[in-house]
């Protein structure tokens, strides 16, 4: 215990110093970082303002040719060393040193001096830059800073190079004056760290010697309530346990209760049964599934309660013996549900077997999900497997053909062609439904006139049923505009679907009618043929996958079986609705509804 509150109190201290030791860092590298570039930009200013407020720069650009007038310019140069500490250079735009505050005259300038900032003066821009000027002292920290020369007649560049060793020299003291601070704050730190450290640990150790023989069963001492912090709140609550004990029996019993009304609503049944076979609990779920009432199911046994209900392998024998290497499980159907059943032992205080809890789940809505995925792969397999089969045949009769014989190879290849379209068009709908239905689809909704787009529809399947002798009429004003906030790609595609479909399914000299219409803030499009129509009993089916009223007629005219559900899920997805009515051997009326575009938004269908 001693050694877990030293260290405790180590920690506390430890932690303490750090925190203090970073905050200064980060306040001491911040200052010292600000000094220094308050520092560099104050000499970088009181220069630009010397110089460009002076008549240093309109002295030289007087002058008709630097090179000529090299006095002229020393003189200048010279005036204002005076003003200026720094060091001054006059360079012509042959990078000559015209003048200089120190002795350089004739010397180029590209041998003392930046040369890309010279360019750079000597385009017309004014330029700084900060550099390292290697003396026999050391190197020197400077600021270079170039102006140019405007004037009708010189052209150069007025060069400044500023020493910063005094930047640097400041930052150096205050980084020493920093670390004799921190040094000083470190220390104060540690004592009052270890001073707050002990204030709380040795509460802690009298709270933690009462704890001891509170655990051992002495109830007798309270804790000392010394201070009115989080401490003496955990004190109190000690002082406050005997009390509470009562209190958490009591709470035990409502737990229980709460635990019995959980498996009472559970949607699952659930029955408790000892090893004797006797009911222990069951709850409503199995009540109702038993056709039983509480009282008549406490006072029998398992095996008379399932009888007539149950399978006879799910007895308590049976399932005892079935569950004596673990939890098991089986499905069992009752009264046109499909049930699964699952079983385990449980065990007492002693860690024997004590009993069983069996709970019964009503998975009748998932088997008929599993039964419809299976559909699903079986019609994929299907749809596949047709042209395999027929890509297959082809090529082997090519492959076995000798050289010899005449095979028909163009023909059998445009049949394999035909195919592998027909498999490629399969699996793009296949996706493009996965993609709709799971909102992956790129939608990009924008505000177009619906009565347009179908005209251009019906423009492009003119000619399919103008080859059919069919009687196409458009009922609606051709001049409406009727707003809608669509994907015009996604709503083309389903209304092609729905005018091919009316074609395809209608006869030679037959009629299609489309009609557009405007009602409570809904658009209605209509397409209505007198085809053959759909049986009753398949209209509900018609938007399933693969569904298919005349399989062998929808295959040769190219169909996947997919076409109607990908329109119909494209529609909702752009809070539409999709629906069909037909009557077979008199034709078949499609109704799509989408909702206007407004002012006010994308109002729902009403």
């Amino acid at each position: 215990m001693i050694q877990r509150t030293r260290s405790i109190r180590l920690r506390i201290v430890l932690i303490y110093c750090l925190l203090v030791f970073i905050a200064v860092t980060i306040i001491g590298v911040f200052i010292m970082s600000e000094t220094g570039k308050y520092l560099r930009e104050t000499t970088s200013e009181r220069i630009s303002t010397t110089i460009n407020k002076g008549t240093l720069l309109s002295s030289l650009s007087e002058l008709s040719d630097l090179n000529s007038h090299r006095e002229e310019a020393q003189k200048s140069v010279d005036l204002w060393g005076e003003t200026l500490k720094e060091e001054i250079f006059v360079i012509d735009e042959n990078f000559n040193i015209v003048a200089a505050t120190n002795y350089y005259e004739g010397l180029s300038a590209l041998s003392l001096l930046d040369e890309n900032l010279i360019l750079k003066g000597l385009s017309g821009e004014e330029g700084e830059k900060d550099s390292v000027l290697n003396t026999e002292e050391g190197p020197i920290p400077v600021l270079n800073k170039v102006y140019p020369i405007k004037g009708a007649e010189a052209t150069g560049v007025v060069y400044i190079r500023a020493d910063l060793s005094s930047v640097e020299d400041a930052i150096k003291n205050f980084r020493e004056i920093f670390l004799k601070a921190m040094a000083i704050a470190l220390l104060v730190t540690l004592v009052l760290g270890f001073l707050i450290a002990r204030s709380i640990t040795e509460p802690i150790n009298h709270v933690t010697d009462m704890a001891e023989r509170m655990a051992e069963g002495d109830f007798s001492r309270e804790v000392k309530i010394k201070s009115k912090d989080e401490i003496g709140d955990l004190a109190q609550m000690f002082n406050l346990l005997r009390i509470k004990l009562n209190e958490t029996l009591s709470l035990i019993n409502s737990e229980k209760n709460k635990l019995e009304a959980v498996l009472s609503h559970m949607a699952d049944g659930l029955i408790a049964v000892d090893k004797s076979g006797n009911i222990i609990h069951l709850n409503q779920a199995a009540l109702d599934l038993l056709k039983t009432n509480i009282s008549t199911a406490l006072t029998s046994d398992y095996d008379s309660l399932i009888e007539g209900i149950l399978y006879e392998d799910m007895s308590f024998k049976n399932l005892w013996e079935k569950s004596a290497d673990g939890a098991g499980t089986q499905s069992f159907e009752t009264g046109g549900y499909i049930y699964n059943l699952r079983y385990d032992k449980f065990q007492d205080e002693a860690g024997e077997d004590s009993g069983l809890i069996i709970i019964i789940q009503d998975i009748t809505e998932r088997y008929k999900l599993e039964n419809m995925q299976m559909d699903f792969v079986a019609n994929v397999s299907h749809e596949l497997k047709t042209p395999l089969t027929t890509i297959k045949s082809y090529t082997e009769t090519m492959l076995e053909a000798d050289e010899g014989d005449r095979v028909p190879s163009k023909e059998f290849l445009t049949v394999i062609d035909e195919e592998a379209d027909r498999m490629a068009r399969l699996v793009s709908d296949l996706l493009k439904l996965s993609r709709l239905e799971y909102k992956r689809e790129e939608t990009v909704k924008r505000e177009i006139n619906i009565c347009e787009l179908l005209k251009d529809t019906v423009s492009k399947v003119k000619i399919q049923s103008t080859a059919k002798g069919q009687q196409f009429n458009l009922l609606f004003d051709e001049c409406l505009d009727v707003k809608v906030m669509v994907d015009k790609d996604q709503m083309e595609q389903v209304l092609l679907n729905l005018v091919t479909n009316a074609i395809k399914y209608t006869d030679n000299k037959g009629r299609i009618d489309i009609d557009l219409r405007t009602d409570n803030e809904v658009a209605r499009i209509m397409v209505r043929d007198n085809g053959v129509g759909i049986p009753e009993k398949d209209v509900s089916r018609v938007f399933e996958r693969f569904f298919r009223v005349d399989k062998a007629r929808s295959r040769e005219m190219g169909g996947t079986g997919l076409g109607l559900a990908i329109s119909k899920q494209i529609v909702e997805n752009h809070g539409g609705k999709l629906f069909l009515e037909s009557k077979e051997g008199k034709g078949t009326t499609v109704t799509l509804l989408l909702p206007l575009r407004d002012t006010r938004g994308i109002k729902g269908l009403l």
